[in-house]
């Protein structure tokens, strides 16, 4: 797979930290779907820009800060998976939450299509197919 994916997804998620939705859905296809973990409210699967963005934008509207810090991309076939450390600070809180999560990306003819969103990183592994020892510590 091409470092030019990669390198759109690392723009995807600085896009994401500095809070520029029009910059992140860009980096996907008008049909992109995303599947959310059943950890979310209104978990479910989204098609289309349109409606991917409002859902993020309806989870994260009560913090005030969120960020998505990628730690590791891993490649297998058409998928890349992003270990990903979210820490988000609720609206009027000083106290941060911190979530290592996993996030699977399709991709078809170069084009990222689809985000799968999992709460648990072996289950990410898993259906990207790739070994836990091929992840680094």
């Amino acid at each position: 797979m091409s470092e030019a994916v990669i390198e759109t997804l690392r723009a995807g998620y600085a896009a994401f930290n500095r809070g520029d939705w029009d910059a992140l859905f860009e980096i996907g296809p008008r049909d992109f779907e995303l599947e959310t973990t059943d950890r979310v409210t209104n978990p479910g699967t989204y098609r289309g820009r349109e409606n991917a963005r409002r859902f993020l934008e309806d989870l994260f509207e009560p913090f005030e800060e969120v960020v998505a810090e990628p730690e590791q991309f891993l490649e297998n076939g058409d998928f890349i998976l992003v270990l990903v450390r979210v820490r988000s600070r609720p609206s009027g809180s000083s106290g941060v939450v911190d979530n290592r999560i996993a996030h699977l990306w399709t991709v078809q003819d170069g084009a990222l299509v689809r985000m799968q969103i999992f709460a648990e990183r072996s289950e990410a592994l898993e259906a990207a197919g790739i070994a836990e020892h091929d992840v680094a510590t």
